[in-house]
């Protein structure tokens, strides 16, 4: 008999057995990507928007939906991520992920896909560039890990790397997970979008994924 698990009550080290990953931590950003100086334009667009957050989040508990909306969208935006050659997918259903020699099956959703179409070879392979689980701000950015593991493990059968993020619109973290006996996701340095150096490192890494 198939047993149903919603990836929503996976903990990180049940992912980890599931799936084989193994953990590493990177220090350093530029290990992986180039990072570029942002021009002016970018520099005061990013500040109305460390400025929004800081708003909302001096007034209480910021919701997912406006983590979303008023934080998330625009960064992607600013990072280019709303050109015709990238599709964006919301609230996408995941393909179920059976698991070899256990009768089991994992359901769940992601909040926001975003697919560079210009390197598919068909429509039914996209290439995923980033994979964002958006928590309520005054969750740690780190619960969405199991989820986001989860979501990107079945790309890894059909490309090398996966690039992920995770984020309670405060605190960002970056995963990238890559293909291997046994996969490995690596954990980068945590951003804040509160602090200017560390939302500026945000910002960069997102274009320098944009375009990989």
């Amino acid at each position: 008999m198939t047993t149903n698990i919603d990836v929503r009550n996976l903990n990180l080290k049940e992912v980890q057995q599931r799936f084989n990953f193994q953990e590493q931590f990177n220090d350093s950003f530029t290990s992986l990507l180039s990072l570029e100086p942002l021009n002016e334009f970018e520099s005061q667009e990013l500040q109305e928007i460390r400025n929004l957050f800081r708003t909302y989040y001096s007034e209480g508990k910021i919701s997912e939906g406006q983590i979303k909306f008023l934080i998330l969208s625009p960064l992607l935006k600013l990072a280019g991520f709303y050109h015709p050659s990238i599709k964006i997918t919301l609230e996408e259903n995941i393909t179920d992920i059976l698991i070899e020699d256990e009768d089991t099956v994992i359901k769940g959703r992601m909040d926001i896909l975003a697919v560079n179409k210009t390197l598919n070879e068909t429509a039914l392979t996209p290439f995923w560039i980033l994979v964002i689980e958006s928590k309520n701000s005054s969750i740690n950015a780190l619960e969405g890990l199991p989820q986001l593991l989860t979501y990107a493990y079945t790309n890894l059968k059909q490309q090398t790397s996966v690039w992920g993020l995770t984020t309670n619109g405060m605190d960002y973290q970056f995963v990238y997970l890559q293909q291997g006996n046994p996969p490995i996701y690596q954990l980068l340095p945590k951003l804040d979008i509160t602090r200017s150096e560390s939302s500026i490192e945000l910002l960069q890494t997102l274009k320098a994924i944009c375009i990989q």
